[in-house]
């Protein structure tokens, strides 16, 4: 079995409300959808979220890289993955994200080719369900009280607050607040996205010290280590790595300079599900907290991903945070389905699920022309 193509494909999917998060807002989500074809006709798909924020790719960015990486890969067994890997290294620096939604497709097209789930292609099956992170951010305060309660009820027990987007002190009266509606049995966090100063982060912690916050994700910038482990040592809420974390070697510096106590793996970060799986690892040698994170707004293609790769991981006491059920349209014929704030872990071939094609061109959205020579 040989690869034959290689399609990137931009869409344009809708929320069902918008997402308010320090630096962005996300009222459609713009990811780039990776079709890829063996000559038996095998079809696998994966995907990546613009996140120029975080990642420094956008759709157009991600859709040319795609488009220079092909070359390589055309001709190659899928199931070469190091090989795979190597050859985009080889052709292109950096671009995880665009190199994650090449990943996800090979494991998606090998997995559907030989009759094994992705999860079997990544490691031992370690759990049948994860526990799903809610998150909580319109930048509504009572329409963020009322869907933190509508969220546990529905059964959640684990939730992130999105902070960052206003005064420390008010986004912090709102945090407590929503813990208090939230309870004590439940895990609670929130996410200030580099969105506070070292000075606004202190502040934040002070005033919510006691009221329930069991962990804050990346207050500061995500380059401002000694920021991070200021803020650590100055309050028993534990801290948490996102955009500063995009390899190996910065899960190693954030514990080495006591920056963070846990860490978000996203596949768009590292550049793939295995790099996540590999980070997750180390992760738990070093003893710190992970959460699986997809991208806000992508479809059940990167969250069907996800869920193979937290099936796998040794540790995910910050559980898993997929955002398919946020989208207003999804591109798969069945989204990947939550049942009391859980999901279970598919054991189909592929990433399991059905890719509704209709669906996809009724949400594509223009793509640069690949340049020619």
């Amino acid at each position: 079995m040989n690869i034959v193509s290689i399609t990137p494909i931009a869409v344009g999917l809708p929320m069902r409300k918008p997402v308010i998060m320090a630096g962005e807002e996300v009222r459609r989500a713009d990811n780039m959808l990776v079709r890829v074809v063996a000559d038996d006709g095998t079809v696998g798909w994966g995907e990546a979220a613009s996140a120029p924020t975080m990642t420094g790719e956008t759709i157009a960015s991600m859709t040319e890289a795609v488009h220079h990486l092909a070359p390589v890969l055309a001709g190659r067994d899928p199931a070469d993955l190091d090989g795979a890997q190597a050859a985009m290294d080889g052709r292109m620096y950096a671009n995880h994200a665009a190199k994650a939604a090449v990943e996800i497709a090979l494991l998606d097209l090998v997995g559907r080719a030989t009759g094994r789930p992705v999860h079997a292609l990544l490691g031992d099956k370690l759990r049948e369900r994860a526990p799903l992170l809610a998150v909580v951010g319109g930048g509504d305060r009572d329409g963020d009280l009322a869907d933190a309660a509508r969220k546990k009820a529905e059964g959640y027990t684990a939730f992130k607050i999105k902070v960052g987007v206003d005064a420390a002190l008010r986004d912090a009266e709102r945090t407590a607040a929503i813990c208090a509606v939230l309870g004590d049995d439940v895990l609670i966090s929130a996410d200030a996205n580099q969105g506070f100063s070292v000075d606004e982060a202190l502040a934040f912690v002070r005033a919510v010290a006691g009221a329930g916050l069991d962990f804050l994700e990346q207050p500061v910038a995500a380059h401002d280590l000694g920021g991070m482990a200021e803020v650590a040592a100055a309050t028993p809420i534990a801290l948490g790595a996102d955009e500063g974390i995009h390899g190996l070697d910065d899960i190693r510096r954030h514990h080495e300079r006591k920056a963070a106590h846990g860490v978000s793996l996203k596949a768009i970060k590292l550049g793939g599900l295995r790099a996540v799986v590999e980070a997750g690892r180390l992760a738990d040698r070093l003893g710190m907290d992970v959460n699986l994170s997809c991208k806000t707004g992508e479809s059940s293609i990167a969250c069907a991903a996800a869920l193979h790769a937290a099936a796998v991981l040794p540790g995910l006491a910050w559980a898993l945070t997929l955002t398919s059920p946020a989208l207003a349209a999804d591109v798969t014929a069945h989204p990947v389905a939550v049942s009391h704030g859980h999901v279970a872990v598919s054991d189909r071939p592929g990433l399991g699920i059905d890719v509704d094609t209709a669906m996809i061109e009724r949400h594509r959205i223009a793509a640069p022309l690949r340049s020619v020579a």
